[in-house]
């Protein structure tokens, strides 16, 4: 049922075909700041945990059921999570917001990389750790209305680019260089409402 196939010269599976075109929407949906992005957030982790599991990518594929609780969060948040339980505007973290940012992708870092090298067989335990940990942070801010989402997306896409062309999943690969000219789009965007 999941056999591979061949899509403009990439080989994919049906299954990371829907993942992207899911992943795709919701990205669109999240630059228009429209809450039904969550949504396709939530099927969208679902298929590429799947994906994920096959690609031996543990960390991306725990990460996906993190997304699926964090876009239920995510959801609520923006249309119950303002002030009065109004819907939430786009805001700045400020220097201590990224400090404890920062420090908090640091720490997940170290401790996703551990458990991925010692508790999996993956080959790839840093790289997995450090994107898995960069994405919670990304997610966690898109889900407050941050605009500095953008950036910490800007700058684990590009990485993942790497991660999943050495992966092989190169459908999804193309997925994430996509997904670096959206966020790129979604600051610009953001920005001008923040403004």
């Amino acid at each position: 049922m999941n056999d591979s196939l061949l899509l403009f010269g990439f080989s994919t599976t049906p299954l990371e075909l829907v993942s992207f075109v899911l992943s795709v929407l919701t990205v669109l949906l999240n630059i228009r700041q429209n809450h039904w992005g969550w949504l396709f957030a939530i099927v969208s982790s679902a298929t590429y945990a799947l994906v994920f599991f096959d690609a031996r990518l543990y960390g991306d594929m725990g990460l996906q059921a993190v997304f699926i609780a964090v876009s239920a969060w995510g959801w609520y948040q923006w249309l119950r999570g303002g002030a009065r339980t109004d819907a939430l505007r786009v805001t700045g973290l400020g220097t201590a917001g990224w400090l404890y940012g920062l420090a908090g992708w640091g720490f997940g870092f170290v401790m996703l990389a551990w458990f991925l090298k010692h508790y999996t067989n993956t080959d790839v335990p840093r790289i997995d750790g450090f994107l898995t940990a960069g994405s919670l942070l990304g997610q966690l801010l898109l889900s407050r209305k941050k605009i500095e989402n953008w950036t910490v997306w800007i700058a684990v896409d590009l990485l993942y680019v790497g991660l999943y062309a050495y992966k092989a999943l190169m459908l999804t690969a193309l997925l994430y260089a996509v997904f670096v000219l959206m966020a790129v789009i979604g600051l610009r965007a953001w920005r001008r409402e923040l403004a």
